[in-house]
C-alpha cells in the first residue's frame, strides 16, 4: 500500500491570502514525505505545475481546558506543513474538494 503524502489543505485567513496573492497552497504532509515527493503528490492529484515547495514542521503543543473535575491537560501532535507555489496561471480549487 503507498503511503498518504497529502494529509489534508490548511484552511486558514493566512493560507487564504497566499492562495489569493502569490499562489501558494498550504498542506498537512507525512512527517516522513521529501519536497520531491510532496511535489509529484500535489501535481497527480490537483493537475497542476508545481514551481516551489517549502516545508516545515510544527512542534507540538501544551493545551489545558477546565472542566467541572478539574484540568486537564494534553498535548496537542506535532505536524509538517508545506507551502506549494504554483506556476502563473495554474490554481487549484480547494472548496470544491471538502
Amino acid at each position: 500500500m503507498a503511503k498518504q503524502i497529502i494529509i489534508k489543505p490548511v484552511v486558514s485567513e493566512k493560507a487564504e491570502l497566499l492562495s489569493e496573492d502569490a499562489q501558494q497552497y498550504t498542506f498537512v504532509v507525512a512527517k516522513t514525505a521529501n519536497k520531491i515527493e510532496v511535489r509529484n503528490a500535489v501535481e497527480a492529484r490537483y493537475g497542476v505545475t508545481v514551481d516551489r515547495v517549502n516545508t516545515m514542521v510544527m512542534p507540538g503543543k501544551t493545551k489545558n481546558r477546565s472542566t467541572k473535575s478539574g484540568i486537564i491537560r494534553g498535548r496537542v501532535p506535532a505536524f509538517k506543513k508545506a507551502v506549494v507555489t504554483l506556476i502563473e496561471g495554474d490554481t487549484i480549487d480547494l472548496y470544491n474538494e471538502l
